[in-house]
């Protein structure tokens, strides 16, 4: 059954973050995206939800299909809603964070991503979309904890 509405909507995705803390100094995993828009820019794994899935089950979905990562317990961290945080069209996300103790030796770029690779959070490259901003969060949120 085809839906129209009045009032405009707007789309629902997810970001994955994860962090290592094997080397003594904190890392986070990051895709270079192979699209626009922010094609060559690093950003977490992450996309949108189908219309017929549910949050968590996406941003598992998303996360293994970007870096080939799976089986990794991600805790629901915040809801991010800033008007222009995606130019293609108004977009709220959901982050979702978790902790790979090893090395993962198994990372491989897929779907969007062009690559994927750990970078540590003191010497990151510039991020797409609000990622910056999300990651701060983040990290202040964990470090406060």
């Amino acid at each position: 059954m085809p839906y129209t509405y009045e009032y405009p909507h707007f789309a629902l995705t997810v970001d994955a973050i994860l962090l290592n803390n094997a080397d003594q100094s904190i890392k986070v995993l990051l895709i270079r995206r192979a699209k626009d828009p922010f094609k060559d820019c690093w950003a977490f794994p992450g996309g949108y939800v189908d219309i017929d899935e549910i949050v968590e089950d996406a941003v598992h979905r998303e996360l293994a299909e970007e870096t080939n990562v799976s089986n990794v317990a991600l805790k629901r961290f915040d809801i991010f809603d800033a008007i222009d945080r995606d130019p293609r069209e108004r977009t709220v996300s959901v982050a979702y964070y978790g902790f790979i103790n090893d090395s993962v030796d198994s990372i491989r770029a897929g779907d969007d991503a062009k690559e994927a690779m750990w970078f540590s959070v003191n010497d990151l490259p510039k991020l797409a979309f609000d990622h910056a901003i999300i990651l701060e969060k983040l990290l202040s949120t964990l470090k406060n904890t």
